[in-house]
């Protein structure tokens, strides 16, 4: 099998990764790729990036690729994934209709209304006076949402209603902007991927990612600064109750609405004292939760992968896990997120300690003319420490952190180290 997965960061790093490890998969093409992936994948351009559809189903016909892997959102939504299939290619990423579960968050909403999932309380705002008369009603903390795609900052969570109001009137400002106004979900977080083939849902295991900047949930938020695997906190038959309350009840009403949806649904969760409740959806795998979910996957995911796109899960065994922790850190550009600063030399990455239970993926790097690595996004790297309790998947991974220089970068120090504690309760 050849496989073909399109992006450039840290989780399509960890996705070439673990398909590299699978012995049915014969080779892999990334598209762009990054240096790192490119150690285990023919990397191949993209003009007009992961969005170009036409670019992109002519690279898959080149190689004669059996399955694409969509990893960002953003082509998902442009209906990459349409015209992947209308091709007759295999792919793992839901039609672009089908992407507004992650494309518009008021949708999202609906479909959610209708499948009786339970979520927070929420009102969908065309301007600035609906938006104060919204954040009135369900208090602080404020929760204001873009109701379109934002990269994962689209989210300010607040107790300053001017703070909130001036959000919203960013979002507003947008071409039919619209925003979501949300009450505020009480609660650790959970992060749990759901495989679906338009009819059957296999969940992956369950993570807690970090989104603001700082030790201490402090500062604004990102993309993701870290994440774990497994949640031994989580309470008993968790993972199921997302299966049968959420995950199945949408995907059913997606296939009822005429729009299956094939691919990766991520449920982003609240565990609130009434039980979980949905805080987002997202359409792919989620970035930085993926480099720890298949940290820890044995079961190969190539094959996983092609079952899912192919309508094929329900022949599949039960999926296999390392009794491993797995924890990544992530080490951010100087002046991230607000104003990244790139071009900085990247050294050490393949100096870390710790052999095969340490790794670095890379998130935003590329060459530069002489060949140096050099930082080119804000979230440049994410490091991976894997041990038999979660205490030593810490050390390994930020032993491994240390090992990296980059001028001005910084990261979490406090990544899993709640949860290490024995802090993190439902």
């Amino acid at each position: 099998m050849q496989v073909l997965v399109l992006g450039s960061g840290a989780r399509e790093h960890a996705i070439v990764r673990a398909l590299s490890h699978d012995p049915s998969v014969d080779a892999v093409i990334a598209a762009p790729g990054n240096p790192g992936i490119a150690q285990a994948a023919l990397c191949e351009p993209l003009a007009g990036g992961v969005s170009d559809t036409a670019a992109v189903v002519e690279l898959a016909r080149r190689y004669a690729v059996d399955l694409v892997v969509v990893g960002p959102e953003a082509p998902l939504v442009a209906g990459v994934a349409d015209a992947v299939r209308d091709a007759g290619i295999a792919c793992l990423g839901p039609s672009a209709e089908a992407a507004r579960l992650e494309g518009s968050k008021a949708f999202a909403k609906e479909v959610m209304s209708v499948a009786n999932v339970p979520t927070a309380l929420a009102h969908v705002c065309t301007d600035e006076d609906e938006v104060a008369a919204a954040l009135d009603a369900l208090g602080v903390p404020h929760v204001v949402k873009d109701d379109g795609l934002a990269g994962g900052k689209g989210v300010v969570v607040t107790d300053d209603r001017d703070a909130a109001l001036a959000h919203a009137r960013s979002c507003l400002a947008k071409p039919d902007g619209r925003v979501v106004v949300e009450e505020y979900l009480n609660g650790p977080e959970a992060s749990l991927f759901c495989l679906s083939d338009g009819k059957s849902v296999v969940p992956l295991a369950l993570a807690q990612d970090f989104k603001r900047v700082g030790d201490g949930d402090s500062g604004p938020n990102t993309g993701g600064m870290g994440a774990y695997s497994p949640l031994d906190w989580a309470p008993e038959g968790l993972v199921d109750e997302v299966v049968g309350r959420i995950a199945q009840p949408v995907v059913d009403e997606m296939r009822h609405r005429g729009t299956p949806f094939v691919g990766v649904l991520y449920v982003g969760l609240a565990l609130t004292s009434r039980g979980p409740r949905v805080i987002e959806f997202n359409v792919r795998f989620g970035d930085p939760e993926t480099q720890v979910v298949l940290a820890r996957l044995r079961t190969p995911l190539g094959g996983l992968l092609h079952a899912a796109a192919t309508g094929a899960l329900d022949a599949l065994p039960p999926l296999r896990w390392a009794d491993e922790h797995a924890v990544t850190v992530v080490v951010a550009a100087e002046g991230y997120p607000a104003a990244p600063r790139t071009g900085g030399m990247v050294e050490g990455v393949d100096e870390v300690p710790g052999g095969p239970d340490a790794y670095v993926l890379h998130a935003g790097t590329t060459r530069a003319d002489d060949g140096v690595l050099v930082a080119s996004g804000g979230r440049v790297l994410s490091v991976v420490g894997l041990g038999g309790s979660l205490a030593e998947a810490r050390e390994r991974a930020y032993a491994a952190v240390d090992a990296v220089r980059l001028a001005g970068s910084h990261h979490r120090s406090d990544i899993a180290l709640k949860a290490e504690r024995g802090e993190v309760t439902v």
